[in-house]
């Protein structure tokens, strides 16, 4: 850490492992909503609720998509001569970014546990339920789309 230059980039690389550290365990959340839906998919079945499984599998996709968008991104600090490099005062945003997807995933287990609810109830709760999955889902998804283009350098502010 005495060597000039390297103390600045040993902390860089400190932050690029803390940054996919994070994204992994995200990635990781993301898969036990998957896994929470697909309970609720079994429940849909059982309780005659046949009209909300195509559109349930829809939703089911997409959080398996964004699993796998959010565990293969681009990382924050990237090395030497890396296409993107997310600078030390930058790697702060993206955490709150991160923050955010966090509260996104509980929000859309919470909206889960609400469509496993109303699968016990009428066609009308399970439509609200899936179209309020939908819309938590999709404000998940436009945060990490910004949280791509800071990383990219292409978010116009």
């Amino acid at each position: 850490m005495h060597i000039p230059g390297f103390a600045g980039y040993r902390r860089r690389e400190d932050l690029r492992t803390a940054d996919a550290l994070l994204r992994v365990q995200v990635a990781d959340r993301m898969l036990k909503v998957k896994d929470r839906l697909e309970s609720v998919r079994a429940d849909f079945a059982r309780n005659y609720q046949v009209a909300a499984l195509e559109p349930l599998g829809a939703q089911i996709f997409k959080v398996t998509e964004l699993e796998g968008r959010i565990r293969h991104a681009e990382q924050g600090y990237s090395g030497i001569s890396a296409d993107i490099r997310i600078e030390e005062r930058e790697i702060n945003k993206l955490y709150e970014f991160d923050l955010q997807l966090v509260q996104g995933i509980d929000a859309m287990m919470a909206k889960a546990d609400a469509l496993k609810a109303a699968a016990k109830k009428d066609a009308e709760a399970v439509d609200a339920g899936l179209e309020d999955f939908r819309a938590t889902a999709s404000t998940f998804e436009d945060t990490f789309e910004r949280r791509m283009k800071v990383i990219s350098g292409t978010e116009v502010a």
